[in-house]
């Protein structure tokens, strides 16, 4: 079976510092080839003028952003893009920083044939220090690229004073308490933490960090905006068939709201762990690893998204567990 190719999005608000960090990573990775989608908001590109052309196979978008409504613009691009037989190792993709990149994330995931060649290994938010407050408080589209995010790099720090920096890094945990946060200037973060970590893939995640998901009792995140986290927990093993019911109910009836959701659950009479991941509408779930001998068994999910009911969605959970 031929390996998939990573993609690595790259999001974040206007002038968060996306086109820089993509810079870093052509200049930096060396030895190692990339395909770059760049999309632009306008007519007119910019970007791709002030990125380093290198060997990498170059594509730009500048008819709106990637999103719903030219979805099927950045299909037919990486469909274009993988049947050139060019050799490259893996895909970036730039986004507007007005986009939705919930939207480019189901991309990966609804054509068949991008599933079959590509892995969408990282969704990596960028947010600019000294204007992220402001812009989480007036723009929704900022609120889910962070949301959105498996990591996320804080950048321009050098530009607020710590205290500030820690009140940052507390409303960004209270949006999406999943995604490690990397301090940077200038957008220079050490490429081996944002680069083939596989934070896409939440077993990995939760391999290296057996803590990553709150295995508290459930609680919401609460903060000012419409879009919070919520944790949930059970201690009991759970029935499959009711519990992939209640995911399947749950995510048709509140997928436009379900910005992210990731989960490790305890199946009774079973051995492995099953992984639950949603994006929206899109949702999966399989056996994966088996626990370990030693390891305490126990079911942890995490949601965020819009208007969320920590109580109701803990009382779905517990519906599902198995009758002794």
């Amino acid at each position: 079976m031929t390996e998939r190719i990573p993609a690595t999005v790259l999001t974040g608000y206007l002038g968060a510092g996306k086109t820089t960090l993509l810079n870093r990573i052509l200049t930096g990775d060396r030895g190692r080839r990339y395909a770059v989608i760049v999309n632009e908001f306008g007519e007119i590109g910019i970007d791709g003028d002030l990125i380093v052309k290198a060997d990498e196979e170059f594509f730009e978008m500048n008819n709106g952003c990637v999103c719903c409504t030219v979805r099927g613009d950045l299909i037919r691009t990486l469909h274009g893009l993988l049947s050139k037989g060019v050799d490259f190792d893996a895909i970036l993709v730039e986004t507007s920083g007005l986009a939705d990149p919930g939207p480019v994330a189901q991309t990966f995931f609804i054509d068949h044939a991008l599933l079959a060649r590509t892995d969408l290994d990282s969704i990596t938010t960028l947010v600019d220090a000294k204007n992220i407050l402001a812009q989480l408080t007036a723009s929704g589209v900022a609120e889910e690229q962070v949301a959105f995010a498996d990591q996320i790099v804080l950048n321009k720090t050098e530009l607020v004073a710590e205290e500030v920096l820690r009140a940052i890094e507390g409303r960004l945990r209270a949006l999406n308490p999943l995604a490690p946060i990397h301090r940077a200037q200038r957008s220079n973060v050490p490429l081996d933490r944002v680069l083939r970590r596989g934070g896409f893939d939440l077993e990995r995640i939760v391999s290296l960090e057996p803590d990553f998901l709150d295995p508290g009792l459930a609680h919401d995140h609460q903060h000012d905006s419409e879009i919070r986290s919520v944790s949930l927990a059970a201690r009991v093993p759970m029935d499959r068939a009711k519990l992939e019911r209640w995911l399947g109910e749950l995510v048709a009836r509140r997928g436009a709201d379900i910005l992210r959701a990731k989960g490790i659950i305890d199946i009774a009479g079973e051995e492995r762990r099953l992984v639950f991941q949603a994006v929206h509408m899109l949702a999966e779930a399989d056996l994966q690893q088996a626990w370990g001998r030693d390891e305490t068994r126990r079911s942890r999910l995490v949601f965020i998204g819009r208007n969320l009911d920590g109580v109701a969605l803990q009382a779905g959970l517990d519906a599902c567990t198995a009758k002794a």
